[in-house]
């Protein structure tokens, strides 16, 4: 199994586990926060590994943008009483994202940049797809369903800003 279908299916998995049940509030809140976190972490380690400048900004952008929505759930979860649970999702994706961060580990320079990128592209599609069709349909509390449509544009974005650097890593060969 080469990587990319690896790294497919380790992303694949958690949306396949919000689509067998339909979690809980306190659950998706632990889902956004885990979720956000996986992108704070890898942002930490391509920050520290990479020479790009290129991957360094985009880097730094995955910490900023997603350290806030954390500060922002956080926030909200306290306000709304809301403990987050743990779950089969939020489980998995630390799981995908252990496996990652094992796997870029052992990259460097151009090869650590273009399969961190590439992570981030299928991540922030992953993310998306969850946003679309677990996470806003499965909120029942208003605050925190508008809380998820608010940043839903934000991971386009990234989705976005990472594909534009995948282009030019793709041109510097």
């Amino acid at each position: 199994m080469n990587w990319k279908h690896a790294l497919t299916m380790v992303l694949v998995a958690p949306a396949l586990a919000l689509a067998q049940g339909k979690p809980t509030d306190p659950q998706i809140a632990h889902i956004v926060v885990t979720a956000n976190q996986i992108d704070i972490d890898a942002g930490k380690l391509a920050k520290s590994r990479t020479k790009n400048k290129e991957v360094q900004a985009f880097a730094q952008q995955m910490i900023t943008d997603h350290s806030a929505v954390n500060q922002q759930a956080g926030a909200l979860a306290k306000k709304l009483g809301v403990k987050p649970e743990d779950n089969a999702t939020s489980k998995s994706l630390k799981e995908g994202a252990a496996e990652n961060t094992a796997k870029l580990n052992k990259l460097k320079d151009s090869q650590f940049d273009k399969a961190y990128v590439d992570h981030e592209v299928v991540y922030h599609e992953q993310v998306l797809g969850a946003i679309d069709k677990v996470l806003i349909p499965g909120a029942q509390n208003a605050e925190l369903k508008g809380l998820i449509e608010k940043v839903r544009p934000a991971i386009q974005a990234h989705l976005d800003h990472a594909k534009h650097v995948q282009a030019d890593l793709g041109k510097k060969k």
